[in-house]
């Protein structure tokens, strides 16, 4: 069988689309001091399957071997025009290669789709510069901390307002419990977080897909008073690091401080699980998720996302501050759960690269 045609080359190195191989595809993710868990070709099933989105995967070889992956995603919005993203819902993404050469090729192939799709932007997120790209202004801030060896260690390296809001959980009779067969009142709790932010609801079957793709790298922890659930957060394991990414909890019972004992249960559950890093998502400036991140000890790092937009167009504006914007959230936080839990994928499918 004669080999696939490449894509683009440069010099020794040639891009092709993902073949398929999620093995080879994976392994080299693991391996690779760029990869992330974003990279892994999970995610790229999660997205497919949850909502439709359109993979672009591309696999970047030297003399056979591979030594480079772009995850890519052609996402439309009337909002945004089409655009190629690296990764959607994702902290970080992007070129992952094991040299320069590599990873330019991988740039090449990317700006090379963008026109072929006559996309009005990429967008990757990885860190990097790269020629004609653009690095936006820092929309997000990521935050992450050492694992200590010991849970005495942890707890003193946590602010002493936090450490207090977590004894409270303590002495309120909390409970915690990891279980995927608690994604249902996961789900509850989380659609009743997401709504009084105002933002579109993801359907269920988005998280139990995590949980179908990655078994033994996606966890579901909850926390129990009086044995309902009342908080709940769905993590992700990589190499040595824990990934808390998606929660909900229930803001009557927020008078027992159910998020700080939550994470902190999550700090030990990774700690004995032997996690060395907890990575605690990202944040925009100025919201609660960023000071709640703030006042448990993290540092707040300026996530730089690069974006090569074509004919010169302007960046396309995600902030979301604008009255409009504002009004159609405050309009969504007052609508019924159920409806938005039916209305929620609808959203997220039809204006992905706006909500990504």
């Amino acid at each position: 069988m004669s080999s696939p045609l490449a894509l683009s080359d440069v010099s020794a190195v040639r891009v092709f689309p993902y073949a398929g191989d999620r093995n080879e595809w994976d392994g080299f993710v693991r391996r690779t001091a760029d990869g992330t868990f974003f990279h892994l070709i999970g995610w790229k099933n999660v997205l497919e399957q949850a909502f439709g989105f359109t993979s672009r995967y591309l696999v970047a070889r030297r003399d056979g071997r591979i030594v480079g992956v772009l995850p890519l995603f052609e996402l439309g919005s009337r909002i945004s025009g089409r655009c190629l993203l690296s990764v959607p819902f994702a902290v970080e993404g992007g070129v992952c290669g094991e040299d320069a050469e590599a990873r330019r090729a991988l740039e090449v192939e990317a700006l090379t789709l963008c026109a072929q799709r006559t996309a009005a932007y990429v967008e990757l997120r990885d860190g990097c510069n790269g020629t004609a790209f653009e690095v936006r202004k820092a929309l997000y801030y990521r935050f992450r901390r050492v694992i200590h060896p010991t849970d005495d260690e942890n707890m003193a390296a946590i602010r002493r307002k936090q450490r207090r809001m977590i004894r409270v959980g303590q002495q309120s009779g909390l409970t915690s419990r990891v279980r995927a067969d608690d994604l249902s009142a996961f789900y509850d709790l989380y659609a009743r977080s997401v709504r009084h932010l105002g933002t579109p609801v993801f359907p269920e079957r988005y998280f139990q897909l995590f949980l179908e793709q990655f078994p033994d790298e996606c966890v579901l922890l909850t926390v129990q008073r009086e044995g309902r659930s009342v908080a709940g957060v769905l993590s992700f394991f990589f190499n040595d690091t824990v990934l808390p990414y998606y929660a909900g909890s229930h803001r009557d019972f927020f008078r027992y401080a159910i998020n700080d004992f939550m994470y902190w249960e999550l700090m030990c559950y990774a700690r004995a699980r032997g996690a060395r890093v907890f990575d605690f998502g990202r944040s925009k400036m100025g919201s609660g998720a960023f000071d709640f991140k703030c006042h448990w000890g993290f540092e707040p790092e300026p996530l730089r996302y690069r974006v090569h937009v074509r004919d010169d167009r302007a960046l396309p504006d995600r902030s979301m501050n604008s009255s409009r914007v504002q009004l159609l959230k405050s309009a969504w936080a007052r609508l019924p759960l159920g409806l938005t839990k039916f209305l929620g994928p609808f959203f997220i499918r039809r204006y992905g690269a706006f909500y990504t």
